[in-house]
């Protein structure tokens, strides 16, 4: 198998060998191990990562067209920790895709026989992916400590990498583990496509309340940034006050955002200076991911008015609200359905209503990913409709995709969440 510019294609290689690109050009096969080297989190982010490569031959570039004539693409950042691999193999298996690029991160705590056998699985239950190349494993990941600045190092690092290895993507998007949809991908890539390009999704507030001296004030120096197999924080004696040196002062919200490609570019690149001058400040915040994504988007001119301030999640808190949500069960079935969020979490693993919503909303069968307008293949119990496929730049979306069309509708028309909600 040829070895190909890692600029336009990805380099194909031998299970479990290991190779080095030059410093300008590493890239992240599935199924053997490469590193790549991304300066971006000061120390964190300078550090390198790597991949198994998921896949054979590159399809030609004109099979999965992109731009504005044609339906959007996402790239998606799943994420878990030691023991997560089935669950990150059923959630790829829920959000899967030919148009779309994936990128799974099993944090430092897990073993490289967890990630090995992730990238193995992967490639046999999604028979695309061999084609199509478009999902990644980290091989050189970040630690998974929830407090510190780590989170947001591996966060900012898959992005800057989808960024590298795809130049059509339109929307980034985060998922842990715990996550799960609950619409289809034909069904989200429909809602889409009728949704400016430009617009962002994420949770913000400039009230923050109580976090301001338990989450804002403290200074932490998170551990996993700089020594290996350490996922603690060190805690200053001192606190600081909350910076005021920007327009809209600290923001905080949800850590699970789905963000434009031009807000993430302008994240990797900085050019007016304020990505990395908040970078810099939320190194040392207690929950880094929570507040600097809002943050840098409500303090920029470009992108402040760029914003619905929602994260497109459903979620159950309880009374008081907890650091989490609480976990969804079968009685949150129905409030699922009709909240026409495309997403929905917490859940535990095996929890059955999972399986209530591949067979109810999905129309998944187990092990399979979720059948779409771009299978082909005779659709049997032994056999898997998405084995085989034919046009993948046309959906065919479900009932589901009504209700979040509306709810997006609804979102945008309502002042407080709509596109001047930094202003509020």
């Amino acid at each position: 198998m040829p070895l190909r510019s890692p600029s336009a294609r990805a380099l194909a290689l031998i299970p479990c060998s290991l190779i080095m690109a030059s410093a300008d050009k590493w890239l992240f096969p599935l199924v053997s191990v490469s590193f790549v080297s991304l300066l971006l989190f000061l120390s964190a982010l300078s550090g390198f990562s790597a991949s198994y490569a998921l896949f054979s031959t590159q399809p030609p570039p004109s099979y999965v067209r992109r731009g504005a004539a044609h339906p959007p693409s996402f790239a998606y950042l799943l994420s878990g920790a030691r023991g997560d691999s089935r669950r990150l193999l059923r959630l790829l298996l829920a959000v899967y895709h030919p148009r779309n690029r994936y990128v799974l991160h099993l944090s430092a705590d897990a073993p490289d026989a967890e990630r090995a056998d992730l990238a193995a699985t992967v490639r046999r239950a999604i028979p695309a992916v061999r084609a199509f190349g478009n999902v990644d494993v980290v091989g050189r990941p970040a630690a998974g400590t929830h407090m510190g600045s780590s989170g947001l190092a591996a966060t900012l690092r898959a992005a800057a990498v989808l960024l590298r290895l795809d130049p059509g993507w339109d929307w980034f998007v985060t998922l842990s583990a715990a996550d799960y949809p609950l619409v289809t991908q034909d069904d989200l890539i429909h809602v889409f496509s009728s949704v400016p390009r430009d617009l962002n999704f994420i949770d913000h507030s400039s009230d923050v309340g109580w976090k301001e001296f338990q989450r804002v004030q403290p200074i932490i120096v998170d551990a996993g940034i700089y020594l290996a197999g350490r996922n603690q924080y060190f805690q200053a004696s001192e606190k600081r006050a909350t910076p005021d040196a920007f327009k809209l002062l600290f923001l905080t919200g949800s850590p699970w955002v789905i963000l434009s490609r031009r807000f993430i570019e302008y994240c990797i690149l900085g050019w007016d200076n304020l990505p990395r001058t908040l970078l810099l400040y939320f190194t040392n915040v207690v929950l880094s991911q929570e507040g600097y994504f809002h943050s840098v988007m409500c303090n920029s001119p470009d992108f402040q008015n760029k914003t619905v301030n929602t994260d497109l999640r459903y979620m159950v808190w309880d009374d008081p609200p907890q650091m989490e949500p609480h976990f969804l069960n079968v009685t949150d079935f129905e409030g699922m359905v009709e909240s026409g969020a495309p997403f929905a979490r917490q859940f535990r693993e095996k929890e059955p209503v999972l399986d209530k919503i591949d067979e109810k909303i999905l129309g998944k069968r187990r092990h399979r990913p979720i059948p779409g307008a771009w299978c082909s293949g005779k659709k049997s119990w032994w056999s898997d409709s998405c084995s085989q496929w034919s046009n993948v730049n046309i959906v065919r979306p479900s009932p589901q995709a009504e209700k979040l069309k509306q709810s997006i509708k609804e979102l945008l028309e309502e002042p407080k969440r709509g596109l001047h909600s930094c202003k509020q």
